[in-house]
């Protein structure tokens, strides 16, 4: 048996279809309903059972008796908005019910395989995974590295693999629910079928207009990693999850509107809020991965793009 938390949200549930296409129906996902339109993302997908987020926090603690015997934990749940500013609840729900889950792994010896994020470099220009690189400069990415730096004081006497993947800037379907923690290509599809305008931002962190750099990665690419580590078990360790290539956000907007009738960039002000700790470049170092034995190549910016373009389109509305 399999658990996917965060199973009905962007990454979760791309990866029980994963699961889903390997073979797998063994798969529990737990989640938080509360927005209950979020059950679009699974109602496809085939699944032994649900369970309520906190449901499943209250099993885990009880440890026994309540829960299945699991294979693998992919943690996939979190609050990923960068602008929450409730510190108290952003390491409950993505650092103390991390924890929870290690230890809880570490006691029944289930795998883990949980999602960590590039939010943890901050506005650096290192993107190699060394603490001395890692420097947050809001909550959320500070709850991620908080995790990261337990999983790597506990690697050595772990028993069971415990995988934390950094993901980069993912996109592509089944994020429709996340507002504006949506990734750039969703925003700027729905800008440009409401206007035909697509709004970046003006220069900052000495890039000019639009030409901030990201490194852009397709959400079945990040499957594809969870699902090797699924199939490599003697791999434990913290990994980047992106192309290594970063794109400006001017040449993922081209690709966009080459797929629309038609459509034109128009450049606004970047919220002062969120300036002092954008991060005007991000780019994956693979060099731990690679290593690890992950050797797939990952699609370009304009394929990626362009299937996710075609997505959209044949929707009515972008769910």
């Amino acid at each position: 048996m399999i658990v996917v938390t965060g199973g009905a949200g962007f990454i979760g549930s791309n990866l029980v279809r994963g699961l889903n296409a390997m073979g797998r129906d063994d798969v529990i996902v737990v989640d938080d309903l509360s927005d209950g339109r979020k059950f679009q993302n699974i109602v496809n997908c085939r699944i032994a059972d649900y369970v309520d987020l906190e449901t499943f926090r209250a099993r885990v603690a009880a440890r026994r008796g309540t829960l299945p015997s699991l294979e693998a934990i992919f943690h996939q749940g979190a609050c990923t908005d960068t602008m929450e500013r409730d510190g108290h609840y952003m390491l409950d729900n993505n650092y103390a019910y991390s924890r929870e889950l290690l230890d809880f792994c570490a006691q029944t010896g289930t795998r883990m395989i949980y999602a960590s994020s590039a939010a943890v470099y901050g506005v650096g220009v290192n993107f190699e995974e060394a603490p001395a690189n890692e420097c947050p400069v809001n909550v959320y990415g500070y709850s991620k590295k908080l995790f990261d730096d337990v999983v790597r004081g506990t690697l050595a006497r772990r028993q069971s693999q415990v995988a934390g993947l950094r993901y980069f800037n993912v996109y592509g379907p089944g994020e429709w629910h996340k507002g504006r923690m949506a990734s750039v290509a969703l925003h700027v599809h729905s800008q440009l079928r409401a206007s035909g305008v697509a709004r970046l931002f003006r220069g900052s962190g000495g890039y000019g207009d639009g030409e901030q750099r990201r490194d852009f990665i397709h959400v079945d690419d990040v499957v594809r990693v969870n699902l090797w580590m699924l199939g490599n078990p003697g791999v434990s360790g913290i990994f980047n999850v992106g192309t290594g290539v970063s794109r400006s956000f001017n040449e993922l907007a081209s690709i966009m509107i080459a797929t629309q009738p038609a459509g034109r960039v128009e450049y606004i002000d970047m919220p002062a809020d969120i300036e002092p700790g954008y991060q005007s470049y991000t780019q994956a170092h693979l060099g731990a991965l690679r290593a690890a034995g992950f050797a797939d190549p990952f699609r370009a910016l304009e394929s990626g793009v362009q299937a996710y373009a075609a997505d959209l389109n044949s929707r009515r509305v972008l769910v």
